[in-house]
């Protein structure tokens, strides 16, 4: 395996859930730390989403029926995570969602305080926001070996302002404003540009043709691999011709930064996570970075949404142990 390899887990939830009392064990019943845990099974990094406003309670109703944890996600609590994480000697990722709460392909709502803001009002709060983040990690010590730019931003961010149908010039100036927000405070974190569905080049190939037409600045593009979701199965072959093709036709580094597998079967998410570490090494040049788990630290019945694509299954009343899943990256 590559030695600078990144073998990450996304780590948003681990802290609430503590508050509400959770705890995580080893094999033998005994009290383990989340990221600690991660780290034994062979994690070398950790990735932390960021909100602009996210509410209070850290939950957020997604449609009138479905209720989502979303972490503790204000700047404050990501630096308190992220100092964990550095005394692990962790590397770091932060994941900027241009958002009071999740982004995703299907819901890039803008934040509240910014939605009767114009284009050049949203450019400056962009990249405002982004260097608020990166001057709060580096006057705490910190360093985000990586930074996403938004979050599976493949339909555009913060609609209808910078949504790829309408306003695909605006996207990309808000995208780079972000960009040069992180360069100028750190000119070493590499921006990755994050896409969903990595086996579906329909959602892809639009948004980068555009992107990179428009002038669209980045280091990495960084991909979501989501067998169960897709509705098939996770298919090596395939994850590696996706990837090779996206370096190539684009010429940019590629990552992995979010893949789940079903947090029950967890023969199932070691098969998966194996299949991207191979997938990524496949990548000719060294072009293919790492590869991220999101959420290994939670079971579906540890979540008001039961999200079910985890690494964790319980042990007992409000007690987690980690599945073999993440021990592929050993």
């Amino acid at each position: 395996m590559k030695k600078d390899l990144a073998l990450g887990v996304d780590l948003g939830w681990a802290s609430q859930l503590e508050d509400e009392g959770y705890i995580w064990v080893d094999d033998d019943g005994d009290q383990v730390d989340p990221i600690r845990a991660c780290k034994d099974m062979g994690a070398n990094a950790v990735r932390l989403r960021v909100f602009v406003n996210p509410p209070k309670e850290a939950c957020w109703m997604k449609h009138e029926n479905e209720r989502v944890m979303l972490g503790y996600c204000d700047i404050d609590s990501v630096v308190a995570m992220a100092k964990r994480v550095k005394a692990l000697d962790m590397d770091i990722m932060l994941d900027v969602h241009y958002s009071d709460h999740f982004s995703d392909p299907i819901v890039q709502d803008i934040p509240e305080a910014w939605k009767d803001d114009d284009e050049d009002t949203l450019t400056e709060k962009v990249y405002g926001f982004t260097k608020e983040i990166m001057l709060a990690f580096k006057e705490n010590g910190l360093f985000p070996r990586w930074t996403q730019v938004g979050n599976e931003i493949n339909n555009g961010i913060m609609w209808p302002a910078g949504a790829l149908k309408e306003n695909p010039e605006a996207l990309v100036r808000f995208l780079n404003a972000g960009y040069d927000a992180v360069k100028e405070i750190f000119p070493d974190s590499l921006v990755i540009t994050h896409m969903a569905m990595i086996n579906n080049e329909d959602w892809c190939v639009p948004f980068l043709d555009n992107f990179f037409a428009g002038g669209g600045k980045t280091d990495i593009i960084g991909f979501s691999y989501y067998p169960y979701w897709a509705g098939i199965k996770s298919d090596e072959a395939g994850l590696s011709g996706w990837l090779n093709m996206y370096e190539k036709k684009y010429g940019f580094p590629v990552m992995i930064v979010e893949v789940g597998a079903e947090d029950e079967k967890e023969d199932v998410g070691y098969e998966t996570v194996t299949h991207c570490i191979n997938a990524i090494l496949s990548v000719p040049g060294d072009r293919g970075l790492g590869v991220f788990y999101w959420e290994p630290d939670a079971h579906r019945s540890a979540v008001p949404d039961h999200y079910p694509l985890g690494a964790a299954v319980p042990a007992g009343e409000k007690r987690l142990r980690f599945t073999r899943a993440l021990t592929a990256y050993k």
